[in-house]
């Protein structure tokens, strides 16, 4: 794929010193070399080693050549936490290919236009998952994108007019010692191979693009920030449609030549009998999964001995959380920072002090920086909220399509990353805030503009706003305020979510709260003000 990007040669100048300079397949042949025989990969329903590992990425890398799949088209990957996610990423990578990961929970609506704006060439999903039909999505989407060719599913239920996963290792085994094939395939460090959508405050998701050396620098950062070696087994629950679920899920284990667990439906009980089973040494996990496990029924009577580490991703943790889990648990609690756009910048160490560890978000890794500025662009002093800037290595290279906005986010070089911050004398950031209109629920972004102009598609729905509501276990959910045009009956909970679910909005951005309200507070031009809205609900007895 021929895009454009900030990697201009001054770009390139300024981290080539810094970035590894490798593909993740650099590090799966160490791997391989190091410990051919170690599991590599596990889910629920199998298990491969290093060795059977490359040979299974080389015989689907194979496959896609030979369906027409080459260096710069880009593979849609719609799948659960599972093993062919993983090989179906490293033999793109192999043939130079573009891995595209999606969020199995997203629908039609949001499947149709990230498809079609990536320009996929190839979609991967599953039979089913969770009671509902992939295929079927597919096929009703289908004729809205002109570079689909070809439509892989995971299962047995395989409609005629796609083909079954299966296919693709059916390539003669003998051919991939065939230099002429795979070997001669060149990789740039410098080369896009990843684009993955994020919600933000515009009402289309926008395409975050990560070149190898982005990808790479920002996962080794972990190894050194957590203590990795080739003996650690990861935990990774978070969907790999996500950034920490692909970043590090999909990635890490690798670089390290360690073992990775994945759930694809988080399951707390099933992962204190995983932990014990695998001997599972940490996890990085959305900070509601974290809260389930340290309030876990009787937590303190399992044996989760080798677990040693949890990365808490994607909300704040609860500092009393923090607290709670020194009394009923041996592993620490890590926080940390980072967006789709930059992976993960800061995280606290292993030997912080607690007041470090309840009271931050950890602090920047090497060659990422971060900076706290006002309203004048002037860096502010510690302690002292401001505006989060971000730059560094591990920065993304744009927005597929967008670098108006790609532009408009950045100032001399700094990304202008939304969130609202603090940070101490020693380099500790706490994030306060956001000035982003986003919800986040349990990690997941639920995008404000997204939702409302979708609402706002209702015909009974005069004006319509989201706001979020504090959940005690979740952080927030959302909350739509709405009035009614003229004469029409006023909507129930039941109404949105039936038209929702008509316009394909994945389930996990629907509201879960409705209030009906005659007007709005606005200020003198008019502009809503959703701090109000905000109080209300706060003095509302049923929110």
């Amino acid at each position: 794929m021929n895009v454009e990007t900030l990697l201009t040669e001054e770009y390139i100048r300024k981290y080539e010193d810094v970035w590894p300079n490798k593909t993740i397949l650099d590090y799966l042949e160490a791997a391989v070399e190091k410990n051919p025989e170690k599991d590599a990969i596990i889910d629920k329903k199998s298990r491969y080693t290093y060795q059977e590992l490359r040979e299974k990425v080389d015989r689907v890398a194979l496959g896609l050549l030979e369906y027409g799949i080459g260096k710069g088209d880009v593979i849609s990957i719609q799948l659960p936490n599972w093993n062919e996610f993983i090989i179906l990423h490293y033999a793109a990578t192999r043939i130079g290919a573009v891995t595209n990961p999606l969020i199995p929970i997203y629908r039609d609506r949001e499947i149709g236009y990230m498809v079609r704006m990536a320009e996929s060439k190839m979609i991967v999903v599953p039979d089913t998952f969770r009671g509902f039909d992939y295929p079927a999505m597919i096929q009703r989407l289908r004729p809205e994108w002109e570079s689909l060719e070809h439509v892989f599913v995971i299962g047995e239920n395989v409609p005629d007019d796609m083909e079954a996963f299966s296919e693709l290792m059916d390539i003669p085994w003998e051919r991939i010692n065939d230099p002429s094939v795979l070997k001669d395939i060149e990789h740039d460090p410098n080369e896009l191979t990843e684009i993955i959508f994020t919600s933000g405050t515009t009402g289309d998701p926008k395409g975050v693009m990560h070149t190898h050396n982005t990808l790479c620098v920002s996962t080794e950062y972990w190894i050194d920030r957590l203590r990795l070696t080739d003996e650690d087994v990861m935990f990774m629950p978070s969907t790999f449609g996500h950034q920490t679920g692909f970043g590090y899920g999909v990635r890490l284990p690798t670089h390290y030549a360690g073992t990775v667990v994945y759930q694809d439906i988080w399951n707390p009980t099933e992962f204190i009998e995983l932990i014990k089973k695998e001997n599972i040494t940490f996890t990085a996990s959305a900070t509601p999964f974290l809260q389930d496990l340290v309030q876990y029924e009787g937590i303190e009577s399992h044996d989760i001995r080798s677990l040693r580490a949890f990365v808490a991703l994607g909300a704040p943790v609860p500092r009393p959380l923090v607290r709670e889990a020194k009394e009923k648990v041996n592993f620490s609690i890590l926080a940390g920072w980072g967006q789709t756009e930059n992976g993960l910048v800061t995280l606290t160490s292993l030997d912080d002090s607690e007041e470090k560890l309840t009271n931050t978000d950890g602090f920047p890794f090497p060659s990422m920086e971060v900076k706290v500025v006002d309203p004048n662009g002037e860096e502010c002093p510690p302690e002292e909220e401001g505006a989060l800037l971000s730059r560094g290595p591990g920065q993304f290279i744009g927005y597929l399509k967008r670098m108006d906005i790609t532009r408009q986010e950045h100032v001399d070089g700094w990304f202008i990353t939304g969130d609202r911050a603090t940070m101490d004398e020693d380099g500790y950031i706490r994030i306060t805030g956001r000035n982003k209109d986003i919800i986040i629920r349990g990690g997941e972004n639920i995008p404000v503009a997204y939702m409302e102009n979708i609402l706002y598609e209702q015909e009974d729905i005069q004006v319509a706003q989201l706001v979020a509501v504090p959940d005690k276990r979740l952080q927030e959910k959302a909350c739509a305020i709405i009035s009614m045009k003229p004469g029409r009956d006023p909507l129930t909970l039941k109404d949105i979510q039936v038209f929702l679910e008509s316009k394909g909005v994945a389930k996990q951005y629907w509201p879960e709260y409705l209030e009906v309200v005659d007007d709005f507070p606005r200020t003198p031009s008019g502009k809503i003000q959703k701090f109000k809205l905000r109080q209300m609900l706060q003095e509302k007895s049923n929110v």
